[in-house]
């Protein structure tokens, strides 16, 4: 059966990001003219995703609200004549299910993800953090590969990666591919923030997963680590060892992840996304070269 729901916990705090994040979820900040969560939604729905699973938290009704019908601002625009701006809005009308939990004590991804058992149930599904884009404006078909991956190659997980600088490693988890790292590899294990020594590769987990039900035992079993939290890493490594099949995807460089976790790669990705807008990007880069 085709893998047609995904799971996209978006209930941590962004404490990287206050004060824009005091009260507003950073998956609602806009990079150029969307917010995050509306570039990782769209890159699901493209991937023949269509149900969708929220794993919410305090402070995030408004993702709810941007994805419900707002039939106000409707009958305003078109009462106003402005009825050219409704297509800024079909994103509301696509044919998707959607469905929101509270993740209500902050233990981790792991955790998170758990937080859907209830409705996964007994299906394979599809996990993507809420807060990574990947490719410019989400033009990524990497959900597809892997769902594709996962059913015909039987794997019990499939996880992206991302190549990242040898010194960067510290910040990841990092793949110990089986044999040689292309553009699909068998996964033998995850080295969570591995030195730079120690690091079996330089491919990064780059937040888009596909798991069988077997991942929920997994985090059962998963001991807390720092700050009482569940990571999802360790649930992986347990499958792994237990002789689950595990296959690693490279995202291609046309496919990079914009990661809005911080300042700096938030500055950097708003920047990228609205020079590549088709009416005013040309206009921003020659601003931005007189500043420059």
């Amino acid at each position: 059966m085709p893998i047609d729901i995904a799971v996209v916990p978006v209930a941590g705090h962004g404490t990287r990001l206050l004060p824009a994040t005091k009260s507003q979820p950073k998956e609602m900040l806009p990079v150029g003219r969307k917010p995050v969560v509306q570039y990782v939604v769209e890159e699901l729905t493209q991937a023949g995703i269509r149900k969708l699973l929220f794993i919410t938290g305090a402070s995030k009704t408004s993702i709810e609200n941007h994805f419900d019908f707002d039939e106000r601002l409707i009958n305003y625009l078109r009462e106003t004549g402005r009825e050219d701006e409704l297509q800024q809005l079909a994103f509301e009308r696509q044919d998707i299910e959607y469905f929101y939990t509270r993740q209500r004590r902050q233990l981790g991804l792991g955790h998170a993800v758990l937080c859907s058992r209830s409705l996964i149930g007994s299906q394979n599904f599809v996990v993507a953090l809420g807060d990574s884009i990947i490719g410019i404006n989400a033009q990524s078909d990497i959900v597809r590969r892997m769902t594709d991956e996962f059913e015909s190659s039987g794997a019990d997980i499939v996880v992206a990666f991302e190549e990242v600088d040898r010194s960067e490693v510290f910040r990841y988890g990092i793949a110990h591919p089986r044999g040689a790292a292309g553009e699909r590899f068998e996964l033998a294990d995850l080295i969570e923030k591995p030195s730079v020594d120690e690091a079996p590769s330089h491919l990064a987990v780059a937040a888009r997963y596909v798991f069988s039900p077997a991942i929920f035992e997994a985090l059962d079993e998963t001991e807390p680590g720092k700050g009482g939290e569940i990571q999802l890493t360790d649930a992986i490594r347990i499958l792994l060892k237990r002789g689950a099949k595990g296959v690693g995807m490279t995202l291609p460089a046309s496919e990079r992840r914009f990661d809005i976790g911080n300042y700096e790669s938030y500055f950097k990705s708003f920047v990228e996304f609205a020079l590549a807008d088709p009416d005013y990007g040309a206009a921003l880069k020659e601003h931005l070269r007189g500043l420059l």
